[in-house]
């Protein structure tokens, strides 16, 4: 045996004595250099997809051509023009400094007169305003006015404040109540705070599941799996705490693929994301089928119910076919909800609830060496407006269970017919079968977005989708009286655009196009980011 070895070294030294040691020396090295950069193009790959890794590397050696870099940001500017066009001429005459003089109660004035530049949104817009009736009077007012009765408070001061502490207490409380937290498959544990709206209350459960899961499974290359329907506020979240996001495409049914996300399932996973529904479609994800999922393998599961949180509850109640999306579903560790939009609370508040307080507490950022003394905040703003809270509580409070049934009976009714009259349109199709309040639609014979430009001009402010290109409503309270209105200018809206094919002026139909077909998506993203920095 020792024969055998001592052979064997003396062949090996034989053989490499032909070699300089400085290349003995470098060879591992230049050898564990190559694996590197072979495992970084791996995981490029495998985190972008083959198609779109090759189609970034092509984009960016194409760029290094003399004069091609040039060419493509020239183009990159008349089309984040074209997406600006105007709102550069309306900062002119913007305050850029303190008036020397103030204008005291005159600014009421300036108030209003600003205030008349606002579109006309009442009854045009999709979602954005949700209340019913005027500004002036009934639950606009109301709200208003307990706005007003507390906008100077601060829960962050406990002691102080007490009536609003007292009132965020009760939101989170009423809210778990309507999403499960009486039954006893909840666990009986629900909590959670208020939030400034949908994406802090997602940023905070992806931070907190983050958390959790390093804690109890020691994950510390995070990853979150959501389908490709979930709401960008995931992508927010991933950049924000360095959380690796994979997109899973919908099934055929534009719902989250059960089946194609576990694909994805690793020993990283934190967590996975259902919506009920989805922003794009208003489709509810299989939650039931995702909560089995989340339990097998013993990860994070959030649901998305910043829009239908007070919808779905009311919904079911009246009799309509809704899917289960509470935390009467096991699995389920989280839920965003919007108090604002059905809720019909004043803008800026939202609930983020989990399934215990386990969980909620890597929510929190406590602070024991800071100079100023013991610091602990629940969520990511330290001081918040307490009339928000107010308004919130008001809200529900003036409502109660009989006003949001009502409320909820009426919506789904206008969603139903608009709906209805969207698939009597020959050249128009309905994107999926929608569960709730959101009607996608595109077409196969015509532009969508030249539809939407028409409706635009309209008044009308709708919401333009891709994949596929598409243009969406979401029924409020303001669209009840003016169902047929919507019907007979988006049946005029697709007659002229059939009559008259092409580009209208001063649209945007030609960008939203482009967009879709651009295969570079990192081009995209700059067009965006150089048009959000130009624009506020």
């Amino acid at each position: 045996m020792d024969e055998s070895l001592l052979q064997i070294r003396a062949s090996a030294n034989s053989f490499l004595s032909q070699y300089e040691p400085l290349v003995l020396v470098s060879a591992p090295l230049l050898a564990l250099f190559l694996a590197w950069i072979i495992n970084l193009v791996f995981a490029f790959v495998h985190e972008r997809g083959l198609k779109a890794a090759a189609v970034g590397l092509a984009m960016n050696s194409v760029k290094l051509i003399p004069g091609v870099k040039g060419y493509i940001d020239a183009q990159k500017k008349k089309v984040v023009d074209q997406l600006q066009s105007g709102s550069k001429s309306k900062r002119d005459g913007w305050q850029t400094e303190l008036p020397k003089v103030g204008h005291g109660g005159g600014v009421r004035e300036l108030l209003e007169s600003e205030k008349k530049k606002d579109a006309d949104w009442q009854g045009k817009c999709s979602g954005t305003v949700y209340i019913g009736g005027k500004q002036s009077e009934g639950h606009f007012s109301l709200t208003n006015e307990a706005y007003s009765m507390f906008s100077h408070t601060n829960p962050l001061h406990v002691d102080v404040f007490q009536s609003v502490v007292r009132f965020e207490g009760e939101v989170v409380a009423m809210t778990a109540a309507l999403l499960g937290s009486k039954e006893k498959a909840s666990g009986d544990q629900i909590c959670g705070n208020m939030t400034s709206g949908g994406t802090e209350s997602i940023l905070l459960a992806v931070k907190s599941s983050r958390d959790y899961m390093r804690m109890w499974k020691g994950i510390t290359k995070p990853e979150m799996i959501i389908p490709e329907s979930a709401h960008s506020a995931y992508d927010k979240a991933a950049q924000y705490f360095n959380i690796k996001v994979l997109r899973v495409p919908v099934n055929k049914e534009y719902r989250a693929n059960v089946t194609g996300m576990k694909r994805f399932i690793n020993k990283n996973t934190t967590m996975i994301v259902g919506s009920a529904p989805g922003f794009p479609h208003g489709i509810v994800d299989p939650i039931e089928e995702l909560g089995e999922l989340a339990s097998a393998y013993g990860i994070c599961f959030h649901v998305d119910l910043c829009l239908g949180g007070f919808v779905l509850p009311f919904a079911r109640k009246l009799g309509y076919p809704v899917p289960p999306f509470d935390f009467s579903v096991q699995g389920v560790t989280s839920i965003s909800v919007d108090v604002h939009k059905y809720g019909l609370a004043p803008k800026g508040t939202s609930v983020v609830l989990y399934r215990n307080h386990e969980i909620r507490k890597h929510q929190f950022v406590a602070v024991t060496e800071w100079s100023g003394g013991l610091y602990i905040s629940p969520t990511i703003a330290g001081s918040r407006p307490g009339g928000l809270i107010a308004g919130a509580w008001a809200s529900m409070m003036s409502l109660g269970q009989q006003g949001y049934l009502e409320n909820t009976r009426d919506i789904m009714e206008a969603s139903k017919q608009i709906q209805k009259g969207i698939m009597e349109i020959p050249e128009l199709f309905v994107i999926g079968r929608p569960d709730m309040t959101v009607i996608a639609f595109g077409s196969n014979g015509i532009d969508i977005f030249e539809v939407n430009d028409l409706m635009s001009a309209k008044g009308w402010h709708l919401n333009a989708l891709q994949r596929p290109n598409s243009i969406h409503i979401c029924v409020t309270l303001q669209h009840v009286p003016v169902v047929e209105d919507f019907l007979r200018d988006l049946r005029e809206s697709v007659l002229a655009v059939k009559a008259n094919p092409g580009p209208v002026k001063g649209g945007l139909a030609p960008v939203y196009g482009a967009a879709g077909k651009m295969p570079d998506r990192g081009l995209v993203k700059d067009l965006l980011v150089d048009y959000m920095d130009g624009t506020c």
